[in-house]
């Protein structure tokens, strides 16, 4: 009877580890028309790339970006959606789109052939790989596309870490920072941050809460400016978001912060800044995550360095 209560209390515990294990993210992908210059097949790369996008969008873990977006965010007109885009490019249209794969590529013959290649494009490590499909010159471009779409879907798969950045969670970071901190006195601090967006102040500032929530979670004790005890440490600095750009319904803003941190003896333990930019609908929102992202950059990088 024992023995059948610790087999249930393992899967208990086995089956409550897994529901706590993060689970991996489906890459994003955007595919682009195929560019199709020569005269034989001049129709057949809009087409091929739209067969290849609804193979892609049949695949259980993947996620595809609909044409509709795209040309929503990006605009064909200006961006010219093609085999074109190049890696250079493709960190914007990452950014823009949300697609952490671009698939782009090209339609032609030779001889009595009709050839596809494919070129996949990671947009946050510029990696690039390529595939290619071919078949006889009367190759119904279904198979072809079919063909091409399981390959690409297979190269996403087992090439994701180098297509696709590992994104650290803030569980990580903060893992990180308490290793790093083990062991030593972490002085009091008292935090001011000055935001603004437009020129204009803003009543709730997302620089300075992102820093301080990060400085709790590490171990922090954060003082009042009010407060009767002396900082052992004083943080202050500026931070500021501006418009930056309209594409669509997709609003761009970009964010600085700049800051130094000064010791009770006047010591400065240390001068940072960081710039960041976010794309959201409103750009309220935009402003707010460019801050808070540009602060959580910061935050990781000074404090380490508030530690004697």
């Amino acid at each position: 009877m024992m023995q059948g209560y610790a087999v249930i209390l393992a899967f208990a515990a086995a089956m409550s580890t897994l529901a706590q294990a993060p689970k991996p993210q489906m890459p994003t992908i955007a595919v682009f028309d195929f560019e199709s210059r020569d005269e034989a097949v001049h129709d057949l790369g809009p087409k091929i790339a739209a067969l290849v996008n609804v193979g892609l969008a049949g695949e259980p873990n993947l996620i595809t970006v609909e044409r509709a977006e795209l040309e929503k965010a990006l605009g064909e007109q200006e961006l010219g959606l093609s085999g074109t885009v190049q890696a250079e490019g493709a960190a914007k249209v990452g950014h823009l789109t949300g697609a952490k794969v671009l698939v782009t590529g090209r339609v032609f013959k030779v001889d009595r052939e009709l050839i596809v290649v494919a070129k996949i494009i990671g947009t946050e490590t510029s990696r690039i790989y390529a595939e290619m499909v071919k078949g006889p010159a009367a190759t119904p471009i279904t198979d072809l596309a079919s063909e091409l779409a399981q390959k690409i879907a297979n190269r996403v798969s087992h090439e994701g870490t180098a297509l696709i950045a590992n994104t650290e969670t803030r569980g990580d970071a903060v893992a990180r920072i308490k290793t790093a901190l083990s062991g030593k006195s972490l002085p009091a601090i008292v935090l001011k941050i000055t935001e603004r967006h437009f020129g204009q102040p803003v009543i709730d500032p997302a620089a300075e809460t992102e820093i301080a929530t990060l400085l709790q979670q590490s171990g922090f004790k954060l003082l009042s400016e009010t407060s009767a005890a002396a900082p052992e440490v004083v943080i202050s600095g500026e931070a500021f978001s501006a418009f930056g750009f309209r594409k669509g319904n997709l609003i761009s803003c970009k964010a600085r912060i700049e800051l130094k941190a000064v010791r009770a003896n006047g010591e400065i333990a240390v001068v940072d800044r960081q710039t960041s930019v976010a794309v959201d609908i409103t750009e309220q929102t935009a402003a707010k995550t460019a801050l808070q992202n540009a602060a959580d950059e910061l935050a990781q990088r000074i404090i380490p360095l508030l530690v004697r």
